[in-house]
């Protein structure tokens, strides 16, 4: 799966739209559509961090980065 799958799973998980998503982590709606629909398959790190340090997301980031879950830790897939 790639970066942009996931992202879009996150997205969904949290019942956000594309447009919600972009504003809340600081994208812009083109950057984060074209991540999802796999136009741009190399993430920069500073759209990662930003998706990873926010308060919403930061449950999801190992599995976001290590594809794995730490329950007890806190960090979840979800899927």
């Amino acid at each position: 799966m790639n970066l942009g799958e996931k992202l879009r799973l996150m997205r969904n998980r949290e019942n956000l739209t594309q447009p919600q998503m972009a504003e809340l982590v600081g994208l812009s709606l083109d950057t984060l559509k074209n991540y999802e629909l796999a136009r741009r398959l190399d993430i920069s790190g500073l759209a990662l961090a930003k998706v990873a340090s926010h308060p919403t997301f930061t449950k999801y980031t190992l599995w976001l980065m290590a594809d794995q879950t730490a329950p007890a830790a806190g960090q979840i897939s979800p899927v």
